[in-house]
């Protein structure tokens, strides 16, 4: 995939290396030539001095023919417009956005683009070690949904995935036995020492715990 990534900070940068060590063909801007340093020297993309709204510089480093756009400076405003830009004009498919204010969000969402925001996420990854130990994260912005670690004990033994599941409000998606990682069916029969991940619905919690008489 030709990806271009706005912003060469930490993140930018360690999302460029990652990119181009899987093979994708990766260009990065930045204001200040200084921060491709970041980069190290394996990265084997191309950079480019600049904002990412401008349009000529976009169109130099082949805006038209890209698959993904990831805006990610310091700036919410300027990821905003670099997001704006990517979308309405080049109609890149897939527009990514990075958002400090979690306040902003909804903004970026009503003009329809892919948010990510650190500060929700991160809050949330320190809230589920607070608060619910085997939550694994947030799934999305919302905060609605998380994954759960499961244990299998006690009356979950010889049990099916359809069993366990609870319509709308969690579904195992993935058993951890042993070594190994299986993608259940519904008919799948869970096993003693079984780890289940769990998509759940955080307001669902304490009903799903009772139902399956599992501590977390």
């Amino acid at each position: 995939m030709y990806v271009i990534i706005v912003g060469c900070g930490r993140v930018g940068a360690e999302l460029a290396q990652l990119l181009s060590n899987e093979g994708h063909n990766v260009v990065v801007v930045d204001k200040n030539r200084s921060a491709f340093e970041r980069l190290g020297n394996t990265f084997n993309g191309l950079t480019s001095v600049g904002n990412g709204f401008d349009l000529e510089l976009l169109k130099q480093v082949g805006a038209e023919k890209a698959g993904a756009f990831c805006a990610v400076t310091n700036g919410d405003n300027t990821n905003l417009i670099c997001a704006q830009v990517a979308k309405t004009i080049f109609k890149i498919p897939k527009v990514l956005t990075r958002v400090y204010d979690p306040q902003r969000a909804h903004i970026y969402s009503a003009l329809g683009l892919d948010i990510i925001s650190g500060t929700v996420l991160f809050a949330a990854m320190l809230r589920d070690k607070i608060i619910e130990s085997r939550f694994s994260s947030y799934l999305i912005e919302t905060k609605d949904l998380s994954i759960l670690e499961i244990e299998v004990k006690d009356k979950l033994v010889g049990k099916s995935v359809l069993e366990i599941n609870v319509p709308g409000e969690l579904l195992v998606a993935a058993i951890k036995r042993s070594n190994e990682i299986i993608i259940p069916d519904s008919h799948t029969v869970v096993e003693e020492k079984d780890s289940l991940m769990a998509v759940v619905k955080v307001s669902s919690l304490k009903k799903v715990k009772q139902l399956l008489g599992v501590e977390v």
